[in-house]
This record gives structure tokens, sequence and C-alpha cells, in this order.
């Protein structure tokens, strides 16, 4: 399980006095971190080396107010050069970098908290710093760090070298691994998860000597579940929460000494020391009674130097400035942006990093001592430090703070409630706002739901859940007014940040949909009135920054428009598609989308409040959405239409061509319509075609073969029947001349020399059949590309192809081909600018079936069906007006004859002559 990494800071390409790299080994509310030396030259550099090689999975930068670095770069190495200097990066290996914000608009009174994720393997890391942001209190150009985080694991080296398997990689791209935890009932947790204990901001909050009990108590709570002690479990969770209020406190206190101390103020430096420990052992006697706390196992931390809160430089910075109100007030908030380790910056891409502001958290105007509430908190839930205003970042205590307010203990009892001291009064404007649920549950009921102590806001909402449980003997008009009441307390509940609050809201809203209202007979007015009210409220949630408060929100949503209360009135679905708002965030829309597809499955477009035209037109609309996950669903959702629907629904998707096809989404869409239909893709189609030609061509040579094998025994034959007339000849003669019979003179022999097939076809034409001695390679090339009757030029492209084939080359293989459209009446390949025209003047010859006639691209004239026929209409006497080469093979084939006839006139002419 990935961890903190201790490290030691090795290098440094300087610091101001005061503020070296050392200082960032430690982690706690009081630390001064680094600080580079006034006007230095940048980049400046800190080389860390962590104590043991490890696979870093997280790093966490806490960043001055306003020294601050435009950009941060990262590098690891697995060991250092010989001659190592600040800039030298033999070795390193450049991870990316963060850039940081320059922090106008919170007046430079917070410190920006940088989380990035990755993975990389090594034991030194380097941190390099950019120049510094400019504003008007960084008055010598510097840039400081605060405080550093390494999380991550120690790693063997043999771990980094398994090169994965071919089944792995495609178990890993397929997503089906079958080493994935959740096919794993013994499975309980993932193992890549970070502790919150190992998280910066908690040290930074937290006074060092509370964080190392809370520590030790979470390992005892982790042993108590492990041998099944959940009671005991349950008692170190509160605790655990409660201390991390403790400690927040008292770190809070150590910044209002070290500020006491600065100022030369040692009485109330004293008195905050005093009161410290006071409280200190007042909370450990607290821990002890409950037999959680052993002070043997408190180890007494060695306390931080007592240097004064900022370097004397600072008083001069002042001076510099004028008068003392100009100085922004030191009082730093905290505020993170956690990224994915896909977004870390490399060296080409712009810098994307955003700033995420923590929730609010809940103040501690009132501290309470540790008590034995059972409610759940869990550790991303935990109460944060006080603030002064609501619209500032939350605080977190600094050397730099000068303006920290004192934090009064209250520790007077509520009887009954578990709850120390009562929640404080309402303001006029909650007072103004929440009179109605006043008038309903009272003041002290309704001053708990706003308090801003979060278990306050749950014992209130289950003070009302358990009223209207066992309400009764009320009438109607009184049981509708609890109702809105609590409806109206319920929307407020809805966007706590707190787990336990969100989910009693919750627990509330459910039981009055489906136990409330149908008990008392309220009516369908009532139920929709729930609903409309909360829902808007839980689809916003849906998009929460926090995992498990986003998927409570989406599971109740789908249950809520799943229960038979609910389901008639076809509320929900109809919201769930409407049009997408600009700038939305695209957490939300993911799980917006994600809803309604599972709700399409559970409800279908019956009577459910989902239609196919507004299903359709949302998902069209998602299919241009930024966000690959947000296309993929909506791709899921037309597809799950489709097999409902069929070609209802095509008319809200683009009309399928060549150039939508060439839109990747779009191609798969309508190769899985293909699919659904059984019928072959585009990419099958092809194979299917390239297999058919492929297997024309083969049988074309198998036809070769044979004849060639034919002609091969029509020559033996040939010979044979040669040889035998000539013994018959020899015979005859010899007989005759023993006879004594004078034999005339023999005639010539012919001589039949068998000529070979490769010879046979190289003077022949195998389109048009025509054979001439001028036909060689070159003849051949002259013949096919001016002459062929058969063959013919594309305008577009000036490939020779067959007349017979023109079409379908216009349309699929011409350079042109996304110009042409195919006419569905004469099946020609037609402009696609003129093709609407042409439909409609219907003035083209239809063609027929393939098998009844062939038809032609040329004269549009249909004639019989078959090779031989496509000859006859291309070369005949009576054939294809439109074919210029037919007239030219005509001509010359005329000439030929014309020529022969003279020959043969003159040769009966010198036969007559002789005879004469």
């Amino acid at each position: 399980m990935p961890h903190k990494i201790g490290f030691v800071a090795i290098s440094s390409s300087g610091h101001e006095d005061g503020y070296n790299s050392n200082e960032l080994m430690v982690h706690a509310p009081t630390v001064n971190g680094w600080r580079s030396p006034r006007f230095c030259l940048y980049p400046q550099e800190i080389v860390l080396q962590m104590v043991e090689r490890c696979r870093i999975r997280k790093l966490q930068l806490l960043a001055h107010q306003y020294l601050i670095s435009t950009k941060i770069e990262f590098y690891i190495s697995e060991s250092l050069p010989d001659h190592f200097g600040s800039q030298h990066l033999d070795g390193f290996r450049r991870l990316g970098y963060v850039s940081l914000s320059d922090n106008q608009k919170t007046g430079f009174k917070a410190r920006e908290l940088k989380s990035v994720h990755v993975d990389a393997v090594g034991k030194y890391l380097k941190l390099t710093f950019h120049k510094n942001h400019v504003n008007r209190y960084n008055l010598y150009n510097q840039v400081a760090l605060v405080a550093v985080n390494i999380i991550g694991e120690p790693v063997e080296c043999k771990e980094t070298c398994i090169t994965p398997t071919k089944d792995k990689l495609i178990d890993h791209y397929l997503g089906c691994s079958p080493d994935d935890p959740a096919l794993d009932a013994t499975y309980f947790g993932k193992s890549e998860v970070i502790s919150p204990l190992d998280d910066l901001a908690f040290d930074m909050y937290q006074d060092p000597e509370v964080a190392q009990i809370i520590r030790k108590l979470d390992e005892e709570k982790h042993e108590a579940v492990k041998h099944e002690h959940y009671d005991f479990a349950k008692k170190l969770k509160q605790a655990i929460a409660d201390l991390q209020k403790v400690g927040e406190c008292l770190g809070r206190y150590e910044v209002e000494k070290r500020c006491a101390i600065e100022k030369e103020d040692y009485d109330l430096a004293k008195a905050k020391k005093l009161q410290m420990d006071d409280y200190r052992m007042q909370v450990y006697k607290q821990l002890e009674l409950h037999n959680l706390l052993d002070m043997g196992m408190i180890r007494k931390l060695p306390e931080f130097p007592l240097e004064p809160v900022d370097h004397p430089s600072r008083l001069q910075q002042q001076k510099v400035l004028g008068v003392e109100s100009e100085r922004p007030p030191m009082k730093a908030h905290l505020h993170e942006s956690a990224q994915s380790n896909s977004e870390l910056h490399q060296t080409s891409k712009k810098p994307q990093w955003s700033l995420t502001p923590q929730h609010s958290p809940a103040p501690l105007a009132r501290l309470p001592s540790p008590r034995m509430h059972t409610g759940p908190l869990p550790y991303d839930e935990r109460p944060l430090p006080a603030q002064r205003k609501s619209s500032e970042l939350y605080s977190v205590p600094q050397l730099d703070t000068n303006e920290m307010l004192p934090v009064k203990m209250d520790t007077s009892p509520t009887p009954g409630s578990g709850i120390t001291g009562e929640p404080e009064p309402l303001t006029e404007k909650a007072f103004r706002e929440a009179s109605f649920a006043i008038d309903i549950f009272g003041e002290a009921m309704v001053a708990g739901a706003y308090s801003k102590t979060w278990s306050y806001r749950e014992d209130a909402l289950l003070a009302v859940y358990q009223k209207l449980s066992t309400v009764s003997d009320v009438s109607k008009d009184e049981l509708k007014n609890m109702l809105r009441a609590a409806i109206f307390l319920v929307c407020r509940a809805i966007k706590d940040k707190v787990s336990s609050v969100f989910q009693v809201s919750l627990k509330l809203l459910k039981m009055l949909i489906t136990q409330y209202v149908p008990k008392h007979k309220l009516g369908k007015v009532e139920i929709i009135h729930c609903v409309e009210k909360t829902l808007p409220i839980l689809l916003c949630k849906i998009g929460d920054a926090t995992t498990h408060l986003r998927r409570a929100a989406i599971n109740f949503v789908q249950e809520m428009a799943l229960l038979k209360e609910v389901r008639p009135f076809q509320i929900i679905p109809p919201q769930l598609v409407q049009r997408l708002k600009p700038h939305i965030p695209v957490r939300l829309v993911i799980n917006q989308i994600e809803l309604v597809e599972r709700l399409l499955k559970e409800l279908g477009t019956e009577d459910s409040g989902f239609t196919t035209d507004n299903v359709m037109k949302f998902a069209a609309e998602a299919l241009e959405h930024s966000a690959s996950e947000v296309r993929d669903a909506a791709v899921r959702i037309i597809f799950d239409m489709y097999r409902q629907r069929k070609s209802a629904i095509l008319h809200y998707l683009p009309p399928e061509d060549a150039n939508i096809r060439k839109n990747v989404l779009y191609k798969s869409l309508f190769d899985g319509f293909a699919k659904i239909d059984g019928r072959p893709t585009e990419a099958e189609q092809r194979a299917h075609k390239k297999a058919a030609v492929e297997e024309a061509e083969r049988r074309k040579r198998e036809e070769i073969r044979v004849l060639q094998e034919q002609l091969a025994a029509l020559r033996e034959m040939q010979a044979e029947v040669q040889a035998e007339k000539g013994k018959d000849i020899e015979n005859s003669k010899r007989s005759k001349t023993e006879h004594g019979t004078k034999l005339p003179a023999s005639q010539p022999e012919i001589r039949v020399e068998p000529s070979t097939v490769a010879e046979y076809l190289e003077n022949l034409c195998i389109f048009c059949g025509e054979r001439n001695e001028m036909f060689t390679d070159e003849g051949l090339d002259i013949h096919y590309w001016k002459h062929c009757p058969m063959l013919r030029r594309c305008e577009h492209c000036k490939q020779v192809v067959e007349i017979a084939s023109l079409t379908e080359h216009s349309l699929t293989e011409c350079d042109k081909k996304d110009s042409f459209g195919k006419c569905p009446r004469c099946g020609e390949a037609i402009a696609k600018e003129d093709l609407q025209e042409h439909q409609k003047i219907k003035s083209c010859n239809a063609a027929k079936p393939e098998k009844i006639a062939n038809h032609c691209p040329l004269c549009h004239e249909n004639f019989q069906p078959g090779e031989e026929p496509w000859k006859v209409h291309l070369m005949g006497r009576d054939g294809c007006k439109m074919n210029p080469r037919r007239m030219q093979t005509l001509q010359r084939t005329q000439q030929i004859q014309q020529a022969i006839s003279k020959q043969l006139c003159k040769v009966d002419s010198g036969q007559n002559c002789a005879e004469k």
C-alpha cells in the first residue's frame, strides 16, 4: 500500500538565511519551508534523496502565498552522477511539470496545494523552479516551497524489469483481466488506496504529537477490524475524528504562540502555552478514561526552534511598502488541485493545471471534547479549521500568520445529546429563510440543521426523521406543512459536504416518499412536490468531486425513479434528457448519461417519461461532447434505441455517406447498426469483394491452365498424325519405285511447328480479343490506352478501366469517388451536386437486375446479361453509339478488309493473265 516516504534534502541551488532546504524534511503547522536567495538566477533546483528506492505514486507541493514559481519541473533518477552539479541532468529522467497559480484571485491569502499522481521508480527526486510570478509583495523576485510530500511504496529491482506478456496486455486493453480484484470474492479494497493520514494537508493542520497519536489509533483500528472487533473499531474511528479537531486546534494555538513571540508579547505566549498544555492533558485524560490511550506510547517530539515567524527581511519589506496596512493579511489558506498521471505535462503540451478548492470545513467555534458519538465520519469528511469569512478558502496554520483568533472552549454538555454544547444561534438571514420550518419544528431543531458543526446537522435531521415517523392524530393540513418543512431541510442537507449528513438526508427523503405520504394518504401532489424540490439538487450532486457522495447520489436518483410511488408520474426521466448546458462539468455529464443508460434498461420508452424523440436528441447531442466517456455512453444508448426502434431513429443522425464515415465515431455507429441487423459492415463488404476478385482471378488462372493442357494435347495429337502421314507417304513411294512407276515431283512438305501458350497470349488483347504482331508489352499498353473498345480512361483520375465496371470504379476506386453518388433508379455514378436534380426529373433509363440485363454507363441502354454481350455491345456494328473506340475499331477493320480484297483482286488478275 502506498505510504509517506521519508527523504533528505541533499542539494539546492541556494537559499535565504533561515529558509534552507532541510526545512522541507519536517511537516508541521509552523514550518518555514525553503526560500530561494534574493534576486537569484533561474532555474533554482532542489535534490531530494528518498530513504529507499521506491515507486512514487503521488507528489504534493505546498506553495508560498506570494513567493510563487511559474512552473516546477520534476526529474527522477536511480543514482546521482559522479560529478553532480545543480545544472547537471545526467541520469535524471524528466517526468513533466506543473504550473502554479499567480494567486491574485485570492489576494495572496491562500497557499496552493498541488497534488500530482505519477508512476515513476527511483531514489532521487529533483525539483526545478522557474522564474517567479511578479507581484507587489515579492520584492526580491524569490520563489519558495513551504512543504513537499512524497507518497509511494518500496520496490525491488526485479519488480521494474518484468515485461508484461501478450495475454496480459490483451486483458489490459480489453478490461477483462483475470486478476481483476473485482472478480475476487476475498478482495476487501484497493491496494492502491492512499491513507488520508499520509496526506500533506493532514500534517500541515495537526499538532505533531496529536498526529502521532492519531496514526497509532488508526493502526489499532485496522488491527481491530482484522480481528473483527467492530465495536472497538467504531470507537476508535470516532476518537480519531475528535482528535483531528483537537490537533487542528492545538496547531492553531501553536501558531498564535509563535506570533506572540515575534511581537515580543511574552505574557500572551505564556498564556497560550498554558492553554495548550491544559487542553492537551484534558484530551489525553478523556482518551485514557475510554481505554483508548496509553500515555506511555506518546513519544515526546522535539520542539521546533523558536525562530521568528518571518525573517527580519520581512520587516524591511514592510518599511519599503510604506504602511503596515498595505501588507496582505497573512492568514493564508490552502487550496488543492489533484491531477491524474495522464495529466502530467510533457514538454510539448500547454499547461492546463486547474485549481479546485476543497469543501468548506465545519468551524471550531466551540471545540468539543472527545465523545463517543456513533455517527459515521469518513476521513475525507473530517471537519477542518474555522474560517473568518465564508467566501475565503479554509485556513492553514503557518508561521506567517499574525491574525489568528483564539478559540474559545465550551465543555458544557447538552443532556442526552451526546454532543457537548449547543448549536450556535441562527443568524437573522437564516431565521428569515427558515421561518416556516421554525414554526413547524421549533428554533432549536432548525438551528441544529443550520449549525456549522456537522454532528448538530446530522442530529437535527435524525430528530426530524424520528418525529415524522411517529406523528399521529394530526390534521392533514398540519401533516402537509410538516412534510414541506422537512423537504426544506432535506434540500439544504443534500448540499452538505459531510457524508453522514448527506446520507441521513437521503434516508429522510426516502422515508417521506415511501412511508410518510402513503401512510397519511396525502396524495400524489405531495409526492410530486418532494421529487420536484429535491431532484435538481440531486442532479447537481451527481457531479460532486467526492467519489462516495457522487455514487450515493447516482444510486439514489436511480432508486427514486424506480419507486412505485414515483414511477407513474414520469418526473425524473425527462429531467435527465434535457439539453446539455454549455460549460457544465464533465464529471456531471458523464454521470448524467450513465443514469440515462441505466434507467433506459429498467424503464424502456413506453410510458416511462423516456421517448424516442427526447432520448435520441439527447444522445445525438452527447455524440458531439468533448469527453470520450460521454460519447461512448451515447453510442451504447443509440444502439439500445436501434434495437427497439430500428430505422425510426436514423433521421436523428447524419445521413450515411463517405464523408460522414470519415468520422470514426459515426463509422462505428453505422457498423454497429449493420451488426444488429445481421448485415455485413463496410469493412466486411470490402473483404468479401476482395475475396471475390481473388476467386475470379484464381478461376481465370485455372481456365488458362486447362487451356494450356488442352493445347498441349492437341499438339501431341497433331504431331502423331503428321508422323503417320509421313510413314504412309514413304511406303507409297517405296511401293511405286519397286513397280517401276515414275513418281511426279513431290510437293514440299508443310511443317507445323507447335507454338507455346505464352506466344499465343503474347500478341493477344485479353479484353477485345484482337491479335496483332505489334502487341508487344509496349504495344499492348498503347492499345489499352488509346484503342481497345472494351476500355476507357476515367475522366477524373485518368486510370484505364473496363467500361463494364466504370460505375463501380467511380463510386469506390476513383480519386474523386467522394464527389459521386449512386442513382437508385439507373444505378449510375452521378455527381453529388447533380444527384438530387437527377433523381427529381427521373429522365434516366432504369437499370434492370444484373441477372436480367447489363446496363451501359455510356449510352445508358440495357442489353443481354453476361460477358459476351458486353463485347457485342461495345464492339459490334450496331453496338454502343457512345463508345468512340468502337467506331475506330470498325474503321480499322473495314480498312483491313478493303486491303485484303484489293490484294485478292490482284492475285486473281495475275492468275487470269497467266492462263491466257
